[in-house]
C-alpha cells in the first residue's frame, strides 16, 4: 500500500499552492487559481450533500476537456464518491450502457453529448447537469437537483460565514484501498469492461510522478489527450494538480497545426503524447524533406549530416514549445522507423508502457537512460514485471505485472476478472514481450493477435504493420491470416496520392510494388502474399485503436 493518502495529497497541494494558477481554458484564456479551484470543489461538495449523494455513490462524467470537467472529477473523488469518466467519443448507445452498468446516480455531460441521451433509459440517473453551463438539463420527477443548484451560493456562504480560505480545505479520510474510479475500456474485443481503480492505484501513479519530478510546483502543462483516458488523466491532470502545476486545457482536436501553436504559447515543461502525434509530424513534415535528392546527398557526407540533424532536432524542439525536459510517448507502440530517426537526431523522448487496468503506468525511463525499442523499466518499488517464458530475456512470453497500480478487477464481471488476475495477484496483460535483468521491458505484440505459422514461427502482425505504414500511399493497415497466408489490408493515403498524381486505377500496381519492398524488409516467414485495399478507414474504438476483431475473418 502507498504510504501517502491519495485524497490528502490534494488537500495539502491546494493549500500550499493557493495563489498559483491552476487551470486555464486555452480557447477563452480564462484562468482560475488553486484558491478558486478549491472553492469550486467545496461548492460541489455542498451540492452533493444537498442531493443526498453518499460516499461510494457513482458519478458519471462525459464531455470534452474543460475546467468544469476537471472540477467535477476532483470534487467527486475528494468527496469520497466514485467517478465514472466516459470518453466523449463513445456513441450514445455505448455511453448509455456504461452509465447504466456503472449504476451512476448523477450525470455531468456537455450539451452536445447529452442531447442524444435518453433520460428514461438511464435507470439510476436522477439528474443530468450541463458541463457547459453547470445548470440542470433534466431531472426525474420528485428530484430537487435544480433547487440545490439554485440555492448553492447561499448555502456556500452559510457554510463558510467567514469566507473560504486555504484552512477551509478539509477532505474526508478515504482509505487508499477504497474504490474511487471506474474507467471503461474502449472495446477492442467488442465490449467495454469497467476497470475498478482504488485510491491506492491512482496514488501509485501520482506518487511516482511526484518523486520523478515529471511535474513540479509552478511548471506548465498543456493537456490535449482525453482526460477520460487513464494516461492523460494521470499525467496531464492528477500529477500536475498534486504539485502545483499550471494546466492549460486545449479542449479541441489536437491537429499538428493547432498543437504547435498551443505548444509555442504555453511552453510546457513536460509533453505527454501518443505515438500518432509524433508519427504524423514525421510523415507529413520530416519524411518528405529527407526524401529530396539534395537532402539524401547532404546526409551522406560526414560532419554535414550531424549539422542537418541538429537543425531538424532544434526545429522539432521548437515545435513542442522549446521548454520541455522530455516527451513521454505512451498509449500505443511507437513506429520503429520514427523512433530510430528521433534517436538519430537526439530528440529528448522516451516511451512508457501502461494500460487502463494499472491506472495506467507499468514502466517508464527518463529519456537519457531509455533503451532503444523498449518501453522503459518497471517502476521500482511500485510495479513488478514477469514474463511467462522459459527465457524471459530472450524468448517472448505474455507480460505479467503486479504491484500498487494493479486494479481491483472489472466491475460486476467476475469471469473477466478471473481471466486476467490470477490467485497470486499477477495481472495477465495480453501483451507479448521480453524483460531484461534491470526490468527493462520490450513489447513484441498482443498475445491474441500473434499468428502461429505451420512451422512453429510466431508472427507479430503489429511489427509488419509498422513497416507497411511507413510506405508511400499507406494511411493505415492490418495484417491478417487468410488460408494460411498473410494478407495486408490497407486503407490508402488519398492525400498523398493526390499530391503526386496517382489515380485510383494506378493504385493496385503501386501497392504491388510496395508489397515487394515490404517483403524485402521482413523475415521469410513474414512475407505478405497480397495487399487488399479497403474503401473506408478501419473502424476504431473511442481511443482510436483499430477494432481488429471486425477484420479477423
Amino acid at each position: 500500500m502507498i504510504s501517502e493518502n491519495y485524497i490528502k495529497i490534494y488537500e495539502k497541494s491546494f493549500r500550499e499552492n493557493w495563489d498559483l494558477p491552476a487551470l486555464t481554458d486555452y480557447s477563452t484564456k480564462k484562468t482560475i487559481t488553486y484558491a478558486q479551484f478549491a472553492r469550486d470543489i467545496a461548492r460541489i461538495h455542498i451540492f452533493f450533500k444537498q442531493c443526498g449523494i453518499k460516499q461510494g455513490d457513482k458519478v458519471a462524467l462525459i464531455g470534452k476537456n474543460n475546467v468544469n470537467w476537471v472540477t467535477i472529477f476532483m470534487a467527486t473523488v475528494t468527496y469520497g464518491a466514485v467517478i465514472v469518466p466516459i470518453l466523449a467519443e463513445f456513441n450514445p448507445q455505448d455511453a448509455q450502457h456504461i452509465i447504466n452498468h456503472s449504476e451512476a446516480v448523477i450525470l455531468f455531460a456537455s450539451d452536445r453529448v447529452a442531447e442524444p441521451l435518453e433520460m428514461e433509459n438511464m435507470h439510476n440517473i436522477r439528474a443530468i447537469i450541463s458541463l457547459d453551463t453547470m445548470k440542470p438539463i433534466a431531472e426525474k420527477d420528485g428530484e430537487k437537483v435544480s433547487a440545490a443548484l439554485r440555492n448553492l451560493t447561499r448555502r456556500f456562504k452559510n457554510a463558510y460565514p467567514n469566507g473560504f480560505d486555504r484552512n477551509s480545505i478539509s477532505y474526508p479520510d478515504v482509505p487508499n484501498d477504497r474504490l474511487i474510479e471506474i474507467n471503461y475500456t474502449s472495446g477492442t474485443t467488442g465490449f467495454s469492461k469497467g476497470v475498478m481503480l482504488t485510491a491506492n492505484n491512482l496514488a501509485g501513479n501520482v506518487v511516482y510522478g511526484i518523486k520523478s519530478k515529471l511535474h513540479f510546483r509552478g511548471s506548465r502543462c498543456l493537456s490535449f489527450l482525453p482526460l477520460a483516458h487513464a494516461y492523460g488523466c494521470a499525467f496531464d491532470m492528477l500529477t500536475p494538480l498534486a504539485v502545483g502545476t499550471h494546466i492549460t486545457l486545449l479542449g479541441k482536436i489536437p491537429s499538428p497545426k493547432i498543437l504547435v501553436a498551443a505548444m509555442n504559447e504555453v511552453k510546457p515543461d513536460l509533453v505527454i503524447c501518443v505515438p500518432l502525434v509524433l508519427e504524423k509530424i514525421y510523415r507529413k513534415m520530416i519524411q518528405p524533406m529527407l526524401a529530396k535528392n539534395v537532402m539524401r546527398w547532404a546526409l551522406a557526407i560526414p560532419l554535414l549530416d550531424s549539422k542537418i540533424y541538429t537543425q531538424i532536432r532544434n526545429k522539432l524542439i521548437a515545435a513542442f514549445g522549446g521548454n520541455f525536459s522530455e516527451v513521454i510517448v505512451g498509449g500505443a507502440p511507437l513506429n520503429a522507423e520514427v523512433e530510430d530517426f528521433l534517436r538519430r537526431i537526439k530528440f529528448p523522448f522516451t516511451v512508457g508502457y501502461g494500460m487502463t487496468e494499472c491506472g495506467p503506468l507499468i514502466s517508464h525511463t527518463f529519456w537519457s537512460d531509455f533503451v532503444p525499442h523498449s518501453s522503459g523499466r518497471e517502476l521500482k518499488g511500485i510495479m513488478k514485471i514477469r514474463i511467462d517464458s522459459p527465457e524471459p530475456a530472450n524468448i517472448p512470453g505474455e507480460i505479467l505485472v503486479k504491484g500498487e497500480n494493479v486494479m481491483m478487477g472489472y466491475y460486476k464481471n467476475e469471469e473477466a476478472t478471473a481471466a486476467v488476475l490470477d490467485a497470486d495477484g499477477w495481472l495477465h496483460t495480453g501483451d507479448m514481450g521480453i524483460v531484461a535483468d534491470d526490468g527493462t521491458v520490450t513489447i513484441r505484440g498482443r498475445y491474441k493477435t500473434m499468428i502461429l505459422t505451420a512451422n512453429g514461427q510466431n508472427i507479430y502482425p503489429e511489427e509488419i504493420e509498422a513497416k507497411l505504414n511507413n510506405m508511400p500511399f499507406v494511411a493505415e493497415s492490418l495484417v491478417v491470416e487468410r488460408s494460411g497466408k498473410l494478407v495486408a489490408l490497407v486503407y490508402p493515403d488519398y492525400d498523398m496520392m493526390d499530391s503526386v498524381g496517382i489515380t485510383t486505377d494506378q493504385l493496385p500496381a503501386s501497392m504491388e510494388q510496395i508489397r515487394k519492398e515490404l517483403n524485402a524488409l521482413v523475415a521469410p516467414y513474414e512475407q505478405i502474399s497480397k495487399i487488399q485495399l479497403i474503401a473506408n478507414e478501419f473502424e476504431k474504438t473511442p481511443k482510436r485503436s483499430i477494432k481488429r476483431y471486425l477484420y479477423a475473418n
